[in-house]
């Protein structure tokens, strides 16, 4: 699995007109799957999700040796299901999508990862529609966005 985790100040997401899902400060977080993943993965991802020590701390500081986790400061998550975080462009111009776990595969582990996120984490976890044409507004803070692999 791979979660692109993003500080943000707000962000939103949308399908055709509605909102699914819309935060304040927290953590916007872009989450796919590849062939392969599964438990131990959706809970890696789901903990460092929750206990990396990247948010500003309730004073506002964001001095590295203050800042407090998603779970330390109870912020809420926004998380998107992204299957193109597994895009190949190695070769040609156009991506490959042969490293994305299909859909069937794919969605269960991504709510797993939610549901881990809720039940374990006590989190507020807001999300969007899997395999919808979304559209996700993210006011990063910082810009602060962390690559993290499982």
């Amino acid at each position: 699995m791979r979660a692109v985790i993003q500080r943000v100040t707000r962000a939103q997401v949308s399908v055709e007109g509605e909102v699914l899902g819309s935060i304040g400060t927290g953590l916007c977080v872009l989450v796919g799957a590849t062939h392969g993943d599964g438990a131990a993965q959706t809970s890696k991802i789901a903990r460092k999700i929750a206990q990396l020590r990247i948010l500003r701390n309730i004073e506002g500081d964001d001095d590295p040796s203050r800042r407090v986790s998603a779970e330390e400061s109870d912020a809420p998550i926004l998380l998107i299901s992204q299957f193109t975080l597994y895009a190949d462009v190695r070769k040609g111009r156009k991506p490959g999508w042969s490293h994305a776990a299909p859909g069937p595969v794919a969605e269960p582990l991504v709510e797993d990862v939610a549901r881990e996120l809720r039940e374990t984490y006590g989190l507020q976890v807001e999300e969007g529609k899997f395999g919808a044409m979304m559209e996700v507004q993210i006011v990063n803070d910082g810009p602060f966005t962390i690559l993290v692999e499982a």
